[in-house]
């Protein structure tokens, strides 16, 4: 059983979930959610809205931890504004967590949920004829919450107020989730991916093409942060754990990629350069 997140206050994630109760007819939760403003209830999920920001969900396992992992339905932000669907898992790599979650903690990967969505999120947008404004794309892992022992993900419209508010925005992201809930994940090798953007659309590229399904991805920016300690992190805390390390040769440097190998030699895990 699923169990799909959000914030009241978001416009995004409401919407969301305004849409997949009225797709459901969903009546109210038997059983009141601890903390919750909100909840409904399916036979394959259970639907409920918090007062808190999504960032700041580390209370997930105390209030609904009877599920097999959580969704968390939320707004995106972009400085650059770009119109997005995108879903990722959640962590901070570094000494700081400015936006939730512990330091240098990752939550547990939801790896073949977030594949799902991916893949689902880009046939609805495009069936939709939403492709060409609206880009399609996993993140690299960041923010909170990251004290949560079953696995999470994001599933996100982005970036302003006015995508957030969309009707046909809802409707995509909602139609991703419903395929999720109906029809399982997809069956693919799971991995673990370094280098790229923020957006990282290599990554993204392959696991589009279904040859893989990422856990945690460690964006270029991140690579400071890059460690064997950081690296069996990210395998411990991908469900189920990765077959190997994806890793985008130009957005590493030689240091890096060294630090890779020897991690991976020791551990006997399959590195693949793109």
């Amino acid at each position: 059983m699923y169990a799909l997140v959000y914030s009241v206050n978001d416009p995004a994630g409401k919407g969301i979930a305004d849409w997949i109760r009225a797709y459901y007819h969903l009546d109210r939760c038997g059983e009141t959610v601890m903390g919750a403003v909100e909840c409904f209830e399916y036979k394959a999920f259970v639907l409920a809205g918090f007062k808190e920001d999504t960032i700041n969900f580390d209370f997930l396992d105390q209030r609904i931890g009877f599920v097999d992992g959580y969704i968390v339905l939320s707004r995106h932000s972009s400085a650059k504004r770009v119109k997005s669907y995108t879903t990722h898992h959640t962590g901070n790599y570094g000494p700081e967590a400015p936006y939730g979650g512990k330091p240098e903690s990752l939550a547990p990967a939801f790896s073949m949920a977030s594949h799902r969505l991916l893949v689902s999120l880009k046939h609805y947008c495009e069936e939709r004829s939403r492709c060409e404004e609206y880009e399609v794309s996993y993140e690299a892992t960041h923010h909170g919450p990251t004290e949560v022992s079953k696995p999470l993900c994001f599933v996100e419209i982005g970036s302003s107020i006015e995508e957030w508010k969309q009707p046909q925005n809802h409707e995509v992201v909602g139609l991703a989730v419903v395929e999720l809930v109906e029809k399982g994940p997809l069956k693919t090798r799971v991995v673990i991916g370094i280098g790229g953007g923020h957006y990282p659309r290599k990554h993204t590229k392959l696991a589009l093409q279904q040859k893989y399904t990422y856990g945690h991805i460690m964006a270029k920016y991140a690579l400071p942060y890059l460690s064997s300690k950081t690296l069996k992190m990210m395998i411990n805390k991908t469900v189920p754990k990765p077959e190997a390390i994806v890793v985008e040769k130009k957005g590493t440097r030689r240091e890096h990629r060294s630090i890779i190998e020897k991690f991976a030699s020791i551990n006997g895990i399959e590195i693949v350069y793109v």
